[in-house]
């Protein structure tokens, strides 16, 4: 008889001192093992968990596990030494510990930025276009812009005009305040980088980029619209400016997978052949053609083929020669973004998280299919240009945050005596569902088992809805339906982890489309990851929560968190750089991440941190949806004074309490930075600029050089 059976048999006479939860063995060896099972080995090792969750796929050449098993940042890719290596916990850890530790005493959430990345990003992407340049014998040159709307921080456009400058690199604007952006940042870029002017234009968005021109910034205007042809030679002749004007086209030419809905005919943006032709007409007329010198198409993000991308092109260039045969002044061929990064690691083309081909790839078809169609038309070769923004940001930028707890997989343990008091109080039906379970353990029909199990668990929610069953009986019958999935290998056992994090505010994308990103432990990646879980964030919201990962995975491979006061269990998103932090929302009130500029040094921890700002306050927030922080501490300060009746010093300490909750961020924080303690304020010099004696003002950012 199957030892589940005779246990479940027991509850109806119950021998003495038979416990129902402790029976050794359940099942015949038959029973298949859970398939989202981590495989168990003897020794664990980094190179296990680089295997695991494919770092070197997703991760090369930027991202590594080194031997203490920690994430490690190779800042300079492929050319970088052993010893300029970034050990990232000790990155995080600098970041975190507290002032008077040696840290800079930041709350995570914390991104961490790396401008030798971005440089490295910034000088592949231009080689290997050089290269493709060079053995394709095409005889112009490719120069690149960064579309702003990818990842507006001010650091991160003004290193790329900074890295870019001796490869003319110029800056993509789709609105009128990231104009303003390109606009100044511009002014201390090359001369020859272009200005890419794309998106809704109106009259204020088209003289700003003809007051770009008359300060020499190489400015193009794209037009989106047909319309907007009629304000640019209006608005050109009242400024006494001769713009440069660029049309995007409407390519047959379609991206089939999530990110082509910009593609194709019936594309959002761009003009139809036929309005193409209108457009040169109208210029003609204007005596303006020869201002018209630049071709923009966008086939879509994350174009997943060479195959795709070389028909694209190949298109493209077609309309470009018959703009150059209609007399347009035709000077570049801009092939838009689409670019892609491989999320998961796999090279494959049937994805829309991967792509099959690098960065040489991606350039030598560009370049072959241009020179192709423009040979054979007998055209001069075109500048080439690219919106390659994902491609170049992606990497330079770590999200990091905190698994606070989990859920455990413990069952209630029942005696055999509760459980046959458990059952003599059910009802009929109930108790035939109980008798029919054990007969099936018995005969060892396991479907069957499940069967009955959930049709038991039924009849007891029923009888407790009705109010025939207390909540010790209700409890009872589910560790009664636990104990058999465990029994028979049916269980989940994945569990819930839960993370100091907004998913709508840090990974929207994940939220809104369900773009996947590389979600690893920074840490402890030498040792064997024995749990799986989902990831479930702070926010009241049922959506909050990870349950999609990399490799077609529901769960992820996770460690066990320790208790109390053990070490934090930190971990990091990857190649989250662009759109993230822009596209991010204040869901729930929770703000952004705090932000970590850190470059390779030669110091002995191998980098420097060259910039430090906290993540916005529970004020910050407040404001951003039109609330007066200050007016609200007043009001609650006055209550304080009304309804508190103790001594003075504890009305103090209580404002003093509730003001430096308006200024901590709204994640939480280390139990030993709470603020209330018996209405006592603690002066905690860990937390950064908090209180009353050290609150950051609005505009102030505080930038620390640490070797």
């Amino acid at each position: 008889m199957p030892a589940l059976g005779c246990c479940v048999e027991s509850a109806v006479s119950p021998p003495l001192g038979y416990s129902f939860l402790s029976t050794p063995e359940i099942f015949s060896s038959g029973v298949p093992p859970s398939t989202n099972a981590v495989p168990l080995t003897t020794h664990w090792s980094p190179e296990l968990s680089s295997d695991l969750y494919r770092i070197d796929g997703w991760g090369a050449p930027y991202f590594t596990v080194n031997s203490s098993g920690d994430i490690s940042v190779r800042p300079h890719g492929t050319d970088t030494l052993p010893h300029q290596e970034i050990d990232l916990l000790k990155v995080v850890k600098k970041a975190s510990d507290p002032i008077n530790s040696g840290g800079l005493g930041l709350q995570l959430p914390l991104v961490v930025r790396f401008p030798d990345v971005l440089k490295n990003r910034l000088e592949s992407l231009q080689s290997a276009f050089d290269y493709a340049v060079q053995s394709e014998g095409y005889e112009a040159h490719y120069q690149g812009v960064y579309p702003v709307k990818c990842n507006q921080d001010r650091f991160v456009v003004e290193d790329i005009v900074k890295f870019g400058t001796g490869f003319r690199f110029g800056l993509e604007a789709g609105s009128k305040p990231e104009l303003l952006l390109a606009m100044s940042s511009l002014c201390k870029g090359s001369s020859e980088g272009l200005l890419v002017c794309n998106g809704f234009k109106d009259a204020e968005y088209i003289s700003l980029a003809l007051v770009a021109r008359k300060l020499q910034l190489n400015t193009v205007i794209v037009l989106e619209q047909e319309e907007e042809l009629d304000l640019v030679i209006d608005i050109s002749r009242k400024m006494a400016v001769q713009p440069v004007i660029g049309l995007r086209a409407k390519l047959r030419t379609k991206h089939s997978g999530h990110f082509g809905s910009t593609s194709g005919e019936k594309g959002k943006f761009g003009l139809t052949t036929t309005q193409i032709l209108r457009v040169v007409r109208k210029l003609k007329e204007s005596g303006m053609l020869d201002c018209l010198q630049l071709l923009h198409f966008h086939i879509g993000s994350q174009i997943p083929s060479t195959e795709l991308l070389a028909d694209g092109v190949g298109e493209a260039a077609q309309v470009y020669s018959e703009l150059v045969r209609l007399g347009a002044g035709m000077k570049f061929i801009d092939i838009g973004g689409g670019l892609g990064i491989d999320y998961d690691g796999t090279k494959s083309s049937d994805s829309d998280v991967s792509v099959g081909y690098g960065l040489q790839d991606y350039a030598s078809t560009v370049v072959q299919a241009v020179r192709f169609v423009c040979d054979r038309k007998n055209v001069k070769h075109p500048v080439i240009c690219s919106e390659s923004g994902r491609a170049i940001v992606s990497h330079h930028s770590v999200l990091i945050f905190e698994a606070v707890s989990s859920t455990t997989t413990r069952s209630q343990e029942l005696s055999s005596m509760s459980l046959h008091s458990f059952v003599e109080k059910l009802n009929d039906d109930a108790r035939g569902d109980y008798r029919n379970l054990s007969a099936a353990a018995i005969r060892g029909e396991y479907d069957t088992c499940m069967l009955y199990a959930d049709q038991l668990k039924q009849r007891c929610v029923d009888q407790f809805k009705d109010g025939n069953l207390d909540i010790e009986q209700l409890a009872a019958v589910d560790a009664v339906c636990d104990f058999v999935s465990k029994a028979i290998g049916a269980s989940d056992p994945v569990r819930t982890y839960h993370v100091n994090l907004s998913v709508f505010t840090s990974i929207p994308d994940f939220w809104a489309i369900d773009q996947l990103f590389p979600i690893v432990p920074i840490h402890k990646l030498d040792e064997h990851p024995s749990a799986r879980g989902i990831l479930s964030d702070l926010t009241c919201d049922s959506d909050g929560k990870i349950d999609k990962f990399i490799g077609g995975e529901s769960s992820l491979a996770l460690h066990e968190l320790g208790s109390g006061n053990s070490a934090p269990y930190y971990l990091g998103m990857f190649l989250g750089g662009a759109y993230e932090e822009a596209l991010g929302g204040l869901h729930n009130l929770f703000g952004g991440p705090s932000v970590l500029r850190v470059s390779q040094s030669d110091s002995p921890h191998s980098f420097a941190v060259t910039y430090a700002v906290p993540g916005p306050s529970c004020a910050d927030v407040l404001r951003a949806m039109q609330h007066e922080p200050e007016l609200m501490f007043e009001t609650l300060k006055h209550r304080a004074e009304e309804f508190v009746h103790k001594e003075e010093e504890v009305e103090v300490s209580l404002a003093n309490s509730l003001n430096q909750s308006f200024h901590n961020m709204p994640y939480l924080a280390p139990h030993s930075s709470c603020c209330f303690s018996g209405y006592y304020y603690c002066n905690d010099e860990n937390i950064v600029g908090v209180g009353a004696e050290c609150a950051i003002g609005e505009e102030e950012f505080w930038p620390y050089c640490v070797a």
